[in-house]
């Protein structure tokens, strides 16, 4: 396999930034060196990098002996890593959408697959969800995302960054914020400061959802109208069961609620309806 020196990295492409694929390009050593340590790839390892861009992580981790399958939807940087990577045995690329990747097609084994990324602002909170389909075959994600995004993520009850993005990505993963990410350690540098995230999916769950279906549902149309009373923004889930029944406060708002509210109320609307089934 060959080698490429994460300090001196190759040449990169004569590229253009193409706003429509939110491209920001980073290119400060420190950072990605920084980024690479709180990884720690290692060789028996199996990492999925999600839009590697111009090569910056995906050099030190090709260096890593890992396995490494990359997900690029520009042509044109898929055709340049493709070259320049093609003689390495356990880098694999797959040109296309990672919004429509399935995580299926590397591996069937739980817990298996390290996910890595410096994902599109435009595409963070939708990209996030369709893992989290997957989350099963995940052993941990670590992302650059918007700093904002981070404390949406990160952020508790009463909150102002609480809400459905919250709720659900706690619900599956433990969530730590390592460290922020200047805009000059980018080209172009975007306006706003970015952060890396660690998200490791739970081994096991204090409070378990019955129908995760439901939940997502429940967590959507409630935040859908987050200043109104969970009575009103949930009225269309919980019709012909008596509010009495239910496990929380309907008065309260849906930032009032932490995580394992929301699988007690979606695990009591599910046996209630299954109770009043004729």
């Amino acid at each position: 396999m060959s080698q490429y020196n994460s300090q001196h990295p190759i040449t990169q492409p004569d590229h253009q930034a193409r706003k429509r694929f939110g491209q920001n390009f980073l290119h400060d050593a420190h950072v990605i060196r920084k980024i690479v340590q709180a990884i720690g790839p290692q060789p028996e390892q199996h990492l999925l990098e999600i839009g590697p861009g111009q090569g910056a992580l995906t050099i030190p981790l090709v260096n890593s002996g890992a396995k490494l399958d990359v997900v690029e939807l520009d042509r044109d940087l898929a055709a340049w890593l493709q070259n320049h990577f093609s003689d390495c045995e356990r880098f694999t690329l797959h040109l296309g959408d990672v919004l429509k990747f399935d995580l299926k097609t590397l591996t069937q084994q739980p817990r298996s697959i390290r996910v890595i990324g410096n994902l599109p602002y435009n595409i963070s909170t939708p990209c996030l969800f369709h893992l989290l389909e997957s989350e099963s075959l995940i052993d941990d994600m670590t992302f650059m995302l918007q700093k904002e995004v981070v404390q949406r993520l990160a952020a508790t009850p009463d909150d102002d960054e609480y809400g459905r993005l919250s709720v659900m990505v706690q619900y599956f993963c433990t969530v730590e914020h390592l460290f922020d990410v200047p805009p000059g350690a980018f080209k172009p540098a975007p306006k706003v400061t970015s952060a890396i995230v660690r998200l490791r999916p739970h081994r096991e769950y204090k409070e378990q959802a019955t129908d995760t279906a439901l939940l997502r549902d429940l967590v959507r149309t409630a935040f859908s109208q987050r200043r109104k009373t969970l009575r009103n923004c949930i009225k269309p889930l919980i019709v012909g069961l008596d509010p009495q029944d239910l496990p929380v406060d309907l008065s309260l708002r849906p930032e009032n609620l932490g995580v394992a509210d929301y699988v007690r109320l979606s695990n009591k609307i599910s046996s209630l309806r299954a109770a009043s089934a004729p």
